[in-house]
């Protein structure tokens, strides 16, 4: 059974999701460098890496994955930063997240597959360079 966390604890933990969300990333990272974890998951799966990246966030996902954010995590609903992002169009955020060794085929829908659907043609080159 989980342990209940109490209201400091779930509003401070509320108040670094919504910092990844608005990409205050020096104030976030601020808190990852001293001991949050920089795979903190929220109660529907989502981490501060998707959220970033779903928030169009690029500078804020570089900065997480410097920290050795896991961009291989999916949400509850099997999405992750890399569809997240290419959802968005957020061309430096993508970058990023390929770079760092995301597989776009991964989750569900994959990166690829959210970019064929919104026919999103400029995220499908990122995603398959050459292709």
């Amino acid at each position: 059974m989980a342990e209940e966390l109490d209201e400091e604890t779930l509003a401070f933990a509320h108040r670094m999701f919504d910092l990844a969300r608005a990409g205050r990333t020096e104030e976030l990272i601020g808190y990852v460098d001293a001991g949050l974890p920089v795979n903190m998951t929220n109660d529907k799966g989502d981490t501060l890496l998707i959220l970033a990246a779903y928030h169009a966030r690029p500078a804020t996902v570089a900065a997480l994955l410097d920290r050795g954010a896991d961009h291989a995590r999916t949400n509850d609903r099997g999405q992750t930063a890399l569809a997240a992002a290419a959802f968005r169009s957020s061309t430096d955020a993508v970058t990023a997240l390929v770079r760092a060794g995301a597989d776009p085929a991964h989750g569900s829908p994959s990166a690829i597959e959210t970019a064929v659907f919104f026919d999103l043609s400029d995220m499908l080159a990122l995603l398959r360079p050459g292709a």
